[in-house]
Parts: structure tokens; sequence; C-alpha cells
């Protein structure tokens, strides 16, 4: 399968400042994954038991839009997310997912959550990953950037909301 869209890892200067203190405003506290199997947003994998990892809150739309100049307003939220507890280096495939999507197992929902550049939502969709996932969420964002007001995809867990990853306008 060709997947179409590339998934967008937390990247390496907002890591940093996450390591330092999150944006709630917290400072990270780093512990040892005993069990494994935490979805690590820096480098879009779930944890092996051992690693060194921290749970802290993010906020993806806050950060693109300073990084942009849009103002989302009241669509600015943070929560949490697991990151390595020191610098991983990201994904194999560097500032990208390289293969397919992370985090997409048959059987799993997921919200494909659409932004405009003034970082608005302009609607979103629940997507049931059956047994070809990738395939599901590659046809929702190009359905999503079909439409040229929407300028980046959140993909998030439907059940909690918690953020997964990013895809940009291509």
């Amino acid at each position: 399968m060709s997947i179409g869209h590339q998934a967008r890892p937390i990247g390496a200067a907002a890591l940093a400042e996450l390591r330092a203190r999150d944006d709630g405003g917290r400072h990270r506290v780093p512990y040892t994954d005993e069990e494994g199997g935490a979805p690590l947003r820096c480098c879009l994998r779930p944890s092996a038991a051992g690693e060194r990892i921290a749970l802290v809150s993010y906020a993806p739309l806050r950060r693109w839009a300073a990084a942009t100049g849009a103002d989302p307003g009241a669509y600015d939220e943070q929560g949490p997310v697991f990151i390595h507890a020191q610098d991983c280096g990201g994904p194999a495939g560097g500032d990208a997912y390289p293969d397919a999507y992370p985090f997409a197992r048959p059987g799993v929902r997921r919200t494909a959550r659409r932004y405009s550049a003034r970082g608005h939502i302009l609607g979103g969709r629940v997507l049931e990953l059956g047994e070809e996932p990738d395939g599901v969420i590659d046809l929702a964002l190009g359905e999503a950037f079909a439409d040229p007001e929407v300028a980046l995809v959140h993909v998030r867990a439907a059940e909690f909301g918690c953020f997964l990853f990013e895809v940009r306008r291509p």
C-alpha cells in the first residue's frame, strides 16, 4: 500500500522544551516504563519495556499557531502525551514517519480533526479502523486535504481524544 501523507512527530525544539517544562507549566517526571506499549509522540512508536519515558502536557495547535502566526483562540487545547525522557532522534525515517501511520491497528477508532490556516476547527471524522487501518486513515486525510481550507489534520484516539500525530497539507 502506498501512503499518501506523512505523519509528523513532535518536533525536536518542542521536545527539548517539553523535557524541561511542559505546555501546562509543569516539570516532567521521567520514569521507567516497566510494561512498554506507551504511544511515544517523539518517535511515533510504542515504548519498549524498560525505556525511560515521561508523560507531559502538550498543546500541538498552540505550537503550530506560534510558528505560523495563526490564532486558534478557543480551539487551543492541551493534553497528555508520552515522550522519551531523553532525545531519541525521532522516527526511524527522520522528520516524518517513514512507512505507514503510527498507532493504526485493526479494530481501533481514531478521529481526524481538520484545522484551517487560522487554527480553527473545520470539522472532523471518526474513523473505524478495520482490516486496512492505514488505508482508512489515508482516505480520510485525502478527503480532508481535498478541501483547500484545510491546513492540517490532527489524528487522535477517539475514546480519550489523545493527540497521536499531525499531518500538514502536502
